[in-house]
């Protein structure tokens, strides 16, 4: 509302609500803290689980920091933000979520101290990203390079990646199976996708029962039961095209006047799709992969012919055959040739957990390959598919960038270390800001420590202590949480990839700026007075009160 002349002015409409200035701040701070303490539980190897549940009470239990943000029903534009971070964090690099969020609330919690000291927030803004800039190149500079061929670390890597996710009854099988994977779909040039390589999850048997097929599993079943449910010495036609006979592209009628035309109608559509499986028969395949439908009368003919045939096969499904297999996905029935067919030593249909899926295996130098995850319960099954999810793309980024760090919290020790010094040459406000930075990013040391049972204070002294005396590996002492002591991360094997800190940083440091910069917020009507599920729900989270509401503040 403003006021001209005596005469109000009705700017924003009735109910809307509006909060400025250092009010702002200090709500949207509370929020973004509030869902980083939401997290924070799960950091590291003893962290804890939460378990999360829907309006229609299903159940997820989980320490994937992305995945309990997304499951949990956020309402409030700055803890949103939060939320976003995270899913940036997974998308890039699939592990560090909790780290990146973690260190964005903590980034928040120093700007308010300097806030209060009457600190403007674009110094506080500068000052950060000073200080994220150089955090890139200290870690560049402390990262150790790694070869592909170095699969050891790798499967370190991947140890790192699943520590603390209910997987270490099986570690050694699960890292395994991720590094052979990856080292398998590695195209020659170094780039990984890690879209290649198929994870499917059943529930019965144990942890130890999950394998790698050197090929492809497809969840899906044979069209007709009359097709051999095995095929050796495969050769495979992947069809983009439906083995049906052509309906009209607009709507026609056809006048029947007598039942032998009607004959003829029926004959020559059953001739159509005759002529259609005899190319498929001719090109030589056995086994055919269809995105599309198979007709009835299409399948009993495949069947005589003894073709293995599965139909409605996903597209993402299809590329993932053309690599396992060498073959090309067709896109006209005309256009089947036998240059076009993959190969497989072996196509079978098996049952799993009283499912029938089909195996492709044994292929000739499969680019595309799946892991099969087994375990006791549905709930088992699917943290397990979240830990595996994660490994197999540190381990991806990992080959792609060459470069590792020590984990264990060792590189946030050796950051706030020399942010420190850095910050003392810099001289002016900013070097408050800096030092606000080095601060928080000991968060992730401390929150290890705490979650370990560990007093968070002595364990930080001996960390910096360590760190200062100096020497070849002092940066990579860590903490090790299993016997309350510093030590060395990379002969402990606790490694990650440098692109997980890189980023977590970057994007922590990012949020934290943008949300800092915010000094008025105005809501619509809807939102005024807090929106329905805002506050209530997530207090109820658990160490998540005095957030202020995470509606808006009412005026």
């Amino acid at each position: 509302m403003s006021n001209l002349g005596g005469q109000p002015i009705l700017i924003l409409k009735e109910g809307s609500s509006r909060t400025r200035g250092r009010d702002a701040q200090g709500a949207n701070i509370a929020a973004a803290k509030a869902v980083a303490g939401a997290v924070r539980t799960t950091l590291g190897p003893k962290g804890m689980d939460k378990m999360l549940v829907d309006t229609i009470g299903d159940v997820v239990i989980t320490n994937d920091g992305v995945t309990i943000l997304k499951e949990m029903d956020i309402e409030h534009p700055a803890a949103k933000m939060m939320v976003e971070i995270a899913k940036t964090q997974d998308d890039e690099v699939g592990d560090g979520t909790t780290t990146a969020v973690v260190i964005a609330g903590e980034l928040l919690k120093r700007a308010e101290d300097l806030l209060e000291q009457d600190v403007h927030p674009t110094v506080i803004a500068h000052g950060y990203r000073m200080a994220a800039d150089r955090a890139h190149e200290i870690l560049n500079d402390i990262a150790v390079d790694i070869q592909p061929s170095e699969t050891d670390m790798l499967k370190k890597i991947a140890e790192t990646a699943m520590t603390g996710k209910g997987a270490e009854a099986a570690k050694d099988k699960l890292t395994d199976l991720v590094v052979k994977a990856i080292t398998m779909v590695a195209d020659a040039d170094g780039t990984v996708d890690s879209d290649f390589v198929k994870v499917e999850k059943k529930v019965g048997g144990s942890i130890e029962d999950s394998e790698i097929i050197e090929g492809m599993i497809i969840d899906k079943e044979r069209v007709h039961p009359a097709m051999p449910k095995k095929v050796s010495d495969a050769k495979i036609l992947l069809l983009n095209a439906a083995v049906e006979f052509k309906k009209t592209e607009v709507d026609a009628e056809i006048s029947i006047t007598s039942p032998d035309q009607l004959q003829m109608f029926l004959d020559e559509e059953e001739r159509m799709i005759r002529n259609i499986v005899d190319k498929i028969v001719a090109s030589g395949a056995n086994v055919l992969f269809c995105q599309k439908g198979i007709d009835d009368i299409a399948q009993h003919y495949l069947a005589k012919a003894g073709i293995l045939a599965v139909r409605r096969v996903k597209k993402s499904h299809m590329e993932k055959l053309s690599r396992a297999t060498g073959g090309a996905v067709v896109s006209s029935i005309d256009a089947i040739s036998p240059e076009e067919l993959g190969k497989a030593g072996l196509v079978e249909e098996k049952k799993v957990s009283g499912e029938e899926m089909i195996f492709v295996t044994e292929c000739e130098n499969p680019k595309a390959v799946s892991i099969i995850i087994r375990g006791g319960t549905e709930h088992v099954v699917d943290e397990l598919n979240r830990a595996m999810e994660d490994a197999i793309r540190v381990v991806s980024v990992a080959v792609e960038d060459h470069k590792f760090v020590a984990g264990g919290g060792a590189p946030e020790i050796e950051l706030s270390l020399r942010l420190r010094d850095y910050a003392a040459s810099v001289g002016g406000r900013a070097q408050l800001a800096i030092e606000a930075f080095a601060t928080a990013l000991e968060i992730i040391p401390r929150t290890l420590a705490e979650n370990a049972g560990l007093d968070p204070i002595d364990m930080l002294v001996a960390l910096r202590a360590s760190h200062e005396k100096g020497g070849g590996d002092a940066g990579s002492m860590g903490l090790d949480v299993f016997n309350g002591k510093a030590d060395n991360m990379k002969t402990a094997g606790v490694i990650e990839p440098l692109r997980v800190k890189t980023q977590a940083i970057a994007s922590a440091a990012e949020a934290a700026i943008m949300i800092l910069r915010i000094d008025d917020v105005i809501a619509a009507s809807k939102m005024a007075g807090g929106p329905p599920g805002g506050a209530p729900g997530m207090e109820e989270m658990g160490g998540m009160g005095g957030m202020g509401g995470m509606g808006m503040p009412p005026m």
